[in-house]
């Protein structure tokens, strides 16, 4: 099949693309200044060429919170900035089970136990380091999910610890461009985050690795940052979008992103990442009325993160799931077969969809 846009530079990069060819630097800046409209249509060819028709769906569940000694512009769960919000230790395994469950009976896929400190220390915190296999154990046995983690640094022994115990994904999100990642991030390195990705890489698990929109970068910074995930070799891209939390210095410096420049970068993105799953993540419902939140997924989206995030809440599955045939697509059912009508039902009441959300006790993008 010939995909063609009638714009000659999408047109370029989209055969290239299709014919096995990884776009560089020059490639993503060059496309990130073409108009909207051929750039969502060459980001669905790429997802129809190498996906497979589906939008997979992943929850995440904020199982310890707050006193983060890290200083994340724009994390609300760091101990530098007076933003309000519960904070708890390590929920422990039989909770975080339930909140998995929850998650298969709504329809995700896969399930990503989320600890908000600089790392889950085997030497330093045994304890919980236990729990947390604990936790991986009971949701690897007990539920038709794939196991993720994003539990910050890692040494080389506990990433081969948690491989063996099945994590499927890694998740530590870059956040932005090596460039502008000093603006956002003080108390580490971008170099940092990029070697807890190669442990865990080299352990043998995938990558979830991704950035945050909407954080005053400029338009090259989002092609540095996807450039930056191509070295590294990532299977799940999240994009989130700031959702300025109160408090934080990113509520101060961020936002304004338009709904053009997301669809944009999210199209680019595919191009850059033909084979990895670009995935909508924090901040969507806040950045994207509720008729342009598929829109993204007409652009090449092909995953979505469901449910609450860490400190702030999402729209219920059900919601999502409208998004998702309202793009004309499927959900995926590959690991759990569910029922997307029932999901649907469950949360046709608003009342029960605001009490009842997929697995957390709390939320915002998908690392903070």
């Amino acid at each position: 099949m010939v995909y063609e846009t009638n714009n000659e530079t999408v047109d370029d990069a989209l055969e290239r693309v299709l014919a096995g060819e990884r776009l560089d630097r020059t490639d993503g800046l060059a496309l990130l200044a073409q108009p909207v409209e051929p750039l969502a249509e060459a980001g669905a060819a790429v997802r129809d060429r190498f996906g497979d028709g589906t939008v997979d769906a992943c929850s995440i569940v904020n199982a310890k919170a707050g006193n983060c000694a890290e200083d994340c512009g724009f994390c609300a769960q760091s101990v530098h900035f007076d933003t309000g919000i519960d904070t708890y230790d390590f929920l422990g395994p039989e909770k975080v089970l339930e909140a998995a469950k929850r998650a298969e009976r709504d329809g995700a896929q896969r399930f990503g136990i989320v600890v908000a400190e600089k790392g889950v220390s085997k030497e330093n915190r045994p304890e919980e380091w236990e729990e947390v296999l604990e936790s991986v154990r009971l949701v690897r046995d007990e539920c038709d999910l794939e196991v993720d983690a994003s539990l910050g640094i890692l040494t080389e022994e506990e990433a081969a610890i948690l491989a063996a115990e099945g994590i499927n994904h890694y998740n530590h999100n870059i956040e932005t461009s090596p460039n502008y990642f000093p603006e956002v991030v003080g108390s580490h390195s971008f170099a940092d985050r990029v070697k807890t990705l190669e442990t865990a890489k080299a352990a043998g698990m995938d990558l979830c690795a991704g950035v945050i929109l909407g954080m005053g970068e400029s338009p090259t910074d989002r092609v540095d940052a996807a450039i930056a995930l191509q070295d590294i070799g990532i299977s799940s891209l999240p994009v989130n979008v700031l959702n300025p939390v109160a408090g934080t210095p990113m509520a101060e410096r961020g936002g304004n992103i338009t709904t053009e420049e997301i669809v944009k970068t999210v199209a680019v993105y595919k191009l850059l990442h033909p084979e990895s799953r670009v995935r909508l993540t924090g901040g969507r419902e806040v950045n994207l009325d509720p008729d342009e939140q598929h829109l993204p997924l007409e652009a090449g989206a092909d995953g979505l993160l469901t449910g609450d995030y860490l400190t702030t809440e999402g729209q219920s599955p059900g919601e999502d799931l409208e998004i998702v045939e309202r793009a004309g697509l499927e959900p995926n059912r590959e690991t759990n077969e569910f029922d997307p009508e029932e999901v649907k039902a469950r949360y046709g009441d608003s009342a029960e969809s605001s009490t009842e959300t997929t697995a957390n006790t709390g939320a915002e993008p998908s690392d903070d």
